[in-house]
């Protein structure tokens, strides 16, 4: 992925959040199924939200989104969703399946180049619909974070730094189709009735979530998870093909007497399974000070991106997410994550605290702990080295090789 983006956006939105989200959503966690090194747990609805689906539109090409302010974003994007409000939600124009639908954009290919060119992330379409590009929604988000660069001309930054911030960003990730298991996985499981959505774990570390407004959705969207972007870390987890542990707590043959008592027992390995999974959520996808940006707004309908806090040594998950109803009477229509890889989360981490600071490499790297040669180096291994002037970075390399000790 490439991109140039416009600085980060300055408006934040705080969301519910916090432990018991999945019951919230109206969302109840299922039995996992695992495929070697992968194990897929559906999220079922107590009831669909009738009144907004979801449909795929295909794309043939590499695309190129134009961003707004002269700046673009340039990845493979196989397709985009179309969230569109059927009006009372009273579910009649609910249809099985998802309707490939016309194009929306007029393209431009140039000779032996076949790329299209996209108008903004997420857009309105003509009468209620909304269309936007899934998890690139939110990788521009990350991509975006402090794009600008240093603000204030401090002597340290180099020349192209002040002119042009972080351009051009980059990041790269792997399809879920380079995820070993993961195709086998969802062409084998079974997807429950009611199955709105999935969390999906690579040797049980929280690859990605994912949940939809309608089952019919979910069914007509479940292969293209494939489709999806996964992290290096998630890559790696799944090259070790190492099959994983079956994490369902045991009935208490003690405890049973009778076929209430066995069905009362059930009943307790379901709360327990759902409780586990949806604190485990709570703490790696929704517990973080970030920061949540409001995209676009549909009647209700709001659709939001976010990020983590970039806390390193912790799983962090950008995202975006679809919003429907206000107040207490809110519910999560729409949800997909990528996890972030470590050296990701310290890219991040940096720019975030860099920010802060307002790019003052002294303040900086004392609240950081350590020296400003410590924090130039960080700067380089994290691939930020061009932002700093190439006679400051020689000096912080002399003076980190001074100060390393010798071996005898």
């Amino acid at each position: 992925m490439n991109t140039d983006l416009p600085p980060e956006p300055t408006r934040d939105t705080e969301l519910w959040r916090g432990p018991g989200w999945v019951r919230r959503a109206g969302l109840v966690t299922m039995p996992a199924q695992t495929w070697n090194s992968i194990r897929l747990v559906p999220l079922v609805r107590d009831e669909p939200i009738e009144g907004l689906r979801l449909d795929r539109r295909v794309y043939d090409e590499p695309s190129i989104v134009d961003v707004g302010d002269r700046t673009h974003y340039l990845s493979y994007i196989p397709h985009a969703f179309v969230a569109r409000w059927e009006g009372d939600g009273d579910g009649t124009t609910a249809s099985y399946g998802t309707r490939l639908l016309a194009r929306d954009d007029k393209g431009i290919a140039p000779a032996g180049l076949p790329i299209r060119v996209r108008r903004r992330m997420a857009r309105r379409l003509a009468g209620d619909r909304l269309r936007f590009l899934p998890l690139h929604l939110a990788v521009e988000g990350y991509l975006a974070l402090h794009f600008g660069g240093p603000q204030i001309a401090w002597d340290e930054w180099s020349r192209r730094a002040l002119a042009s911030g972080l351009s051009p960003r980059e990041e790269s990730a792997y399809l879920g189709a380079s995820v070993a298991g993961l195709a086998d996985a969802l062409r084998l499981f079974e997807i429950h009735p009611g199955q709105c959505g999935v969390l999906v774990y690579v040797a049980d570390a929280l690859a990605s979530a994912f949940v939809v407004p309608h089952p019919d959705d979910y069914r007509a969207l479940h292969p293209t998870l494939v489709e999806d972007l996964f992290g290096e870390l998630v890559y790696q987890y799944g090259r070790l093909w190492l099959p994983v542990p079956d994490l369902a707590e045991p009935i208490d043959a003690t405890a049973v007497g009778s076929l209430p008592d066995l069905r009362a027992e059930a009943e307790r390995r379901i709360r327990g399974w759902a409780d586990f999974h949806d604190e485990l959520m709570a703490e790696e996808v929704f517990d973080r000070p970030g920061r949540s940006e409001l995209v676009q707004r549909m009647r209700d309908v709001r659709l939001y991106r976010f990020l983590p806090s970039f806390t390193p040594g912790r799983p962090n998950h950008i995202g975006e997410e679809i919003i429907v109803g206000a107040g207490d009477g809110q519910r999560l229509a729409y949800l997909k994550t990528f996890r972030l890889s470590e050296t990701q989360i310290r890219r991040g981490h940096l720019l975030t605290r860099l920010a802060a600071h307002d790019w003052r490499l002294a303040d900086t790297a004392a609240a950081l702990g350590v020296g400003e040669a410590a924090l130039a180096l960080r700067l380089q291994r994290a691939g930020f080295g061009y932002l700093l002037r190439q006679d400051v970075l020689d000096h912080y390399r002399a003076s980190a090789r001074r100060r390393r000790p010798s071996r005898r």
